[in-house]
């Protein structure tokens, strides 16, 4: 007998964190706590068509340049999506929110210029198969920009980060985790880092398990 591959689902549902989010995540909260400004760091000098994966309520629209000539953006939460749509009609450059997970991209192989990942590796279900799939739909030599939280360099936060993941966190946080390693993914996934600076988010005030955070750029090797 035969048995056929399980295919990811379409949507994710978290409609109570959901609509947390997008009322008390919003642009005002991004500017007070710095990460409009690494927003503005992660998407400089990106251009040709993008791909953003996990848009959210489309907090990075503004921050895209002009050189930028349309953004896909796939968001599998109906709530956040719905918020995004609103946001995309407010961009300074043409942006398509559409369904999907990032695990099954609906786009084709080799289509985009730039791939987005901002605060999102840690909520997707298969970390290595989502950024595998980003590097199909990159052509060679294009970009992905990351700007992820994760596993603390210091032994005793990184404890903390890995006994809430496998307790409460992710069913508070929408499926958020925070003793993933995205940078190490990333490499693993067959991606070359061409830059990357550490951080803390925010910058001022207590560590949280999600303070820890990379800000860089890879690129898909020629083939």
């Amino acid at each position: 007998m035969l048995r056929h591959r399980r295919r990811p689902p379409e949507t994710v549902h978290h409609p109570v964190f959901a609509r947390f989010y997008a009322h008390c995540c919003g642009p005002s909260v991004d500017r007070r706590a710095g990460v409009a400004a690494l927003r503005d760091e992660l998407l400089a000098g990106a251009s040709g068509r993008a791909i953003e994966v996990g848009a959210g309520s489309g907090l990075n629209f503004p921050h895209y340049p002009g050189t930028v000539s349309e953004v896909v953006a796939i968001e599998p939460e109906s709530t956040l999506r719905e918020v995004a749509r609103t946001a995309a009609a407010h961009a300074g450059v043409p942006v398509d929110v559409v369904p999907g997970v990032a695990e099954a991209l609906p786009v084709k192989s080799e289509a985009f210029d730039t791939a987005v990942v901002s605060l999102v590796l840690c909520s997707v279900r298969d970390v290595r198969r989502a950024l595998v799939e980003l590097r199909r739909v990159l052509r060679p030599g294009g970009e992905l920009r990351f700007f992820e939280h994760g596993r603390a360099a210091g032994r005793g936060l990184a404890a903390v980060q890995w006994s809430l993941d496998r307790t409460v966190w992710p069913l508070l946080m929408g499926g958020c985790h925070t003793w993933r390693d995205p940078l190490g993914e990333i490499r693993a996934a067959g991606f070359e880092v061409v830059r990357v600076r550490r951080l803390k988010v925010p910058e001022r005030g207590p560590t949280l398990p999600s303070s820890p955070a990379v800000l860089g750029m890879a690129v898909r090797p020629p083939e």
